[in-house]
């Protein structure tokens, strides 16, 4: 039999019918099945995490039956409690599928320690950008004699005497001893 007879022939057109129909029935039933097992058409709400503690937004979120993913810290923000919620992932009022991960960032204890920098016998003109571009705040600023004019001679925290390289939290401030300018009397 030549092909073109073959293509032609009732059990062809029988056979492709079938072939046809079968491939609708399965797609049919995929679709079916898909739209069950995806819960299509079911969303749930994400609730306001922000500012509540993790256990309370680990409950909160169970209830919801979606999953809680704890990003790495973020910077330290004082609006918030300590080890809080600051950001979430999808944000709240999002509808998401059920199982669906929320992303938290929680608020750390406290600001990050950060070294203090060299700034001995530098100007004020100098180390006070270099404070300020580590978020540090120049507190009190007192001159003693010395013939370097405005030149930090001493860096204290708290009213003690620190050295370049002292760990001290973000925002704390320090306090600067700058020369005169005149010679010290001896």
């Amino acid at each position: 039999m030549s092909l073109i007879k073959f293509l032609t022939s009732k059990t062809f057109a029988k056979q492709l019918g079938l072939a046809i129909l079968a491939v609708v029935v399965l797609c049919f039933l995929m679709l079916k099945w898909l739209k069950f097992s995806t819960n299509h058409g079911e969303f749930i709400e994400v609730p306001q995490l922000q500012g509540k503690t993790l256990d309370v937004a680990q409950i909160e979120l169970e209830d919801n039956d979606l999953q809680i993913v704890v990003q790495d810290s973020a910077n330290y923000n004082p609006n918030y409690p300590r080890f809080s919620v600051i950001e979430q992932l999808p944000e709240a009022g999002s509808l998401v599928k059920e199982d669906r991960k929320i992303y938290l960032t929680l608020n750390p204890s406290g600001y990050k320690k950060v070294a203090v920098p060299k700034i001995i016998r530098r100007t004020i003109r100098q180390a006070r950008p270099t404070l300020e571009a580590l978020e540090f705040e120049i507190g009190n600023i007192t001159y003693i004699d010395d013939i370097g004019k405005n030149e930090v001679l001493a860096i204290k925290h708290k009213g003690k005497t620190i050295t370049p390289g002292t760990m001290l939290p973000k925002t704390s401030k320090i306090d600067l001893v700058l020369g005169n300018g005149k010679r010290p009397s001896n």
